[in-house]
Parts: C-alpha cells; sequence; structure tokens
C-alpha cells in the first residue's frame, strides 16, 4: 500500500495543532503526520507527544530551537526518504491549507511528480489578506515566473505533494533558503531536473488564529533569491 506523509512545522501552533492533526487523519486512511517543531515557547510539541501515544499514524521531529521553515522542511523530507514514503506533502499549521484537498492531491499526483496547490492559476483565490499582500504576492509570483522560466502561477506556495523520486534526486544539502524563497528553490530545482510539474486550484484562507510568520526579510530572501537560481542555472551549476 502506498503510503503518504504530511509534514507540517511549527513554531507556536498549540492553538491549531490538535484540530489540524485530527482533520488531516481523517481524511485519508493511508495518510500519516510529521510534525516538525522549533521548541514552542507554547509547547505544541508536547501536545504533538500526547497525541503519538495513542496513534502510531502521528510522528514529532523536536528540534533545539528556531531554526527556520526551510530547514525544518529538509528535517521533513529526510525523515519520508528514511521511513519510505511514496508521497510526501507540505502544509502550513494554521488552516490556511485546506486539508479536504489532500485526496484531490493525491489523485493528481499519480500522473505527476509535483502537484502545486495553487492560489493564482485561473484566479486570484485569497480569502482574508489586505489588498497590498495580496497584490505583493501575486507580483512577486508574476516576476519569479519571469525571471526563473518556471510554468507555475503559485511558485512560492506552501501546499504541495511530492513523489518520493523528486526529494530524492534533490541534493538537500544544498538548499539554504528559508520562507517563500525555500519554495521556489525546490520548485526550481524540480522543474530544471526534468520532472513533471502540475498546479491545481486552492482557496487560501488567512491564519484562524496565532500570529503570521511573514517578515520584510523573508520577502527581501526571495526577490534575491530568483536572480540566483536563474544564474547558476545558465552556469549549469542548478
Amino acid at each position: 500500500m502506498e503510503r503518504a506523509l504530511v509534514i507540517i512545522p511549527t513554531y507556536n501552533e498549540a492553538d491549531n495543532i490538535y484540530q489540524l492533526i485530527t482533520t488531516v487523519l481523517s481524511v485519508n486512511d493511508t495518510v500519516e503526520v510529521l510534525v516538525v517543531d522549533d521548541n514552542s515557547p507554547d509547547r505544541t510539541w508536547e501536545l504533538v507527544e500526547e497525541m503519538k501515544k495513542d496513534n502510531q499514524r502521528i510522528h514529532l521531529i523536536r528540534r533545539k530551537g528556531k531554526l527556520g521553515l526551510g530547514t525544518a522542511y529538509v528535517a521533513g523530507f529526510r525523515y519520508a526518504l528514511e521511513q519510505g514514503f511514496d508521497y510526501i506533502f507540505q502544509m502550513d499549521a494554521d488552516f490556511s491549507h485546506n486539508p479536504a484537498k489532500i485526496p484531490e492531491f493525491l489523485e493528481a499526483i499519480k500522473e505527476y511528480d509535483l502537484v502545486i496547490g495553487s492560489r493564482y492559476k485561473d484566479g486570484v483565490r485569497v480569502l482574508n489578506w489586505p489588498i497590498k499582500r495580496v497584490l505583493l504576492s501575486f507580483g512577486a509570483n508574476a516576476y519569479t515566473r519571469i525571471i526563473t522560466g518556471m510554468p507555475v502561477y503559485d511558485a512560492t506556495g506552501g501546499y504541495k505533494c511530492f513523489r518520493r523520486e523528486v526529494l530524492a534526486a534533490l541534493d538537500l544539502g544544498k538548499i539554504k533558503s528559508n520562507g517563500y524563497a525555500f519554495q521556489i528553490e525546490v520548485n526550481f530545482k524540480t522543474y530544471k531536473k526534468g520532472f513533471r510539474l502540475t498546479e491545481i486550484p486552492i482557496i487560501f484562507e488567512d491564519r484562524r488564529v496565532g500570529i503570521s510568520k511573514m517578515s520584510k526579510r523573508i520577502v527581501i530572501e526571495a526577490i534575491f533569491r530568483v536572480w540566483g537560481l536563474r544564474i547558476r542555472s545558465i552556469l549549469g551549476l542548478h
């Protein structure tokens, strides 16, 4: 039986994590959850530890401190490969990514190697964001598409599903980006290796509770990272 793992990085998500894990596991019996927690001060990791005592489909990596989104996903990718999962998801911990879409991802991944949940394919599907943030995100993705040449409308989105072959082919140790730039870098490297990418439309709803992790540093990193990826590609260093 093919197995799927949903990787959820967390930092102070105690208000969301119980309901999110419960909802994800209810969607499909073959899906398991891995929480990668950066030693949250609100003790998110403690809630996950309690849940996993009674459910073998729940896994936890507790790290020593706040090490960043990109490194959390890389840790999750390595765990997924070591444990033999066939399909590996990324998902935010704040319910901005609807777990009900998981079956649609699993259907699409039968034909593709990377399935991206897209906020911007065939329109804009973002709820509860100020218009300035929508325009910034939409513009950043158009900018990324032009510079990198990737046929992707939402290169910065964090809801996706990989075949294990994709992650096994990437040099995970060389992925250094965080935030938006991490999503762009992984998509680009997947694309340049010749894997099949597709997007399925999702509705992105801003977090229900808690505080956004977005910052100006994350945006600036993404702006400059796309040029680095493009230049390395031209030089054959991707």
